[in-house]
């Protein structure tokens, strides 16, 4: 399938999901922000859960992968990077706020281990795509990690050396490892988005050329 007719594909999908969720909570009178950042706020406060943020693209892709795994408390979906406060999900998609799409994981470090959030990162995504993610083009959906401390940031840049010297993909990795500085969370109406509306989100992942993508590669390469 074209990018051309994967896009075409992922804006339709993309604008059936605002348009309903947009009614929902216009009916409701209901703020998309005010639950998902009470939950926020309760994840961060815990002194038991250690953080990874990471970038790959669409963000409702990104978030099923990491809650499948042990030690995983919760993915939160949302904006980092960016230079506007409490950015909405349309205006991130514009790409003129220089936020990412992406999921923050809170994880217990005597479970898992931030190296395994990254082994399962990197079967999420192209790597080496340095204009975003499948049929998704645009910084907005590029890939990056965040690091928050410097055991991060040394683990990431490990882990591309290392699948660099494999020959597992046909260029260089581009994923950016970068300092985080901000992450805002986004709409309650994306958050579980893949089990919430997981007819959309199949359709979409499918259409964008991800699912068929990940089955190559893990077929290929995945010994586990």
């Amino acid at each position: 399938m074209s990018v051309v007719i994967s896009s075409v594909i992922v804006v339709s999908l993309i604008l059936a999901v605002l348009s309903r969720w947009g009614d929902t909570m216009s009916e409701k009178k209901l703020d998309p922000f005010t639950a998902v950042r009470a939950e926020y706020a309760a994840l961060q406060a815990r002194e038991d859960l250690a953080v990874a943020t990471v970038a790959g693209g669409c963000f409702w892709c990104m978030e099923g992968p990491f809650e499948a795994m042990d030690g995983v408390e919760e993915v939160i979906v949302g904006y980092a990077g960016g230079s506007v406060e409490n950015p909405k999900y349309e205006q991130v998609i514009s790409g003129e706020t220089g936020h990412r799409e992406a999921v923050q994981i809170f994880f217990n470090p005597e479970q898992i281990s931030y190296a395994e959030i990254l082994e399962q990162y990197w079967w999420q995504i192209d790597p080496t795509d340095a204009d975003g993610q499948f049929a998704d083009r645009g910084a907005q959906y590029t890939t990056a990690l965040f690091y928050h401390d410097p055991e991060q940031q040394k683990e990431a840049e490990l882990q591309i050396t290392n699948l660099n010297e494999t020959g597992r993909y046909d260029a260089p990795i581009v994923t950016e490892v970068l300092p985080f500085t901000n992450f805002y969370v986004a709409e309650e109406y994306h958050q579980d988005f893949y089990q919430k509306s997981s007819e959309y989100y199949q359709n979409y992942k499918s259409g964008s050329g991800r699912a068929e993508y990940i089955e190559e590669m893990q077929r290929r390469y995945r010994q586990d």
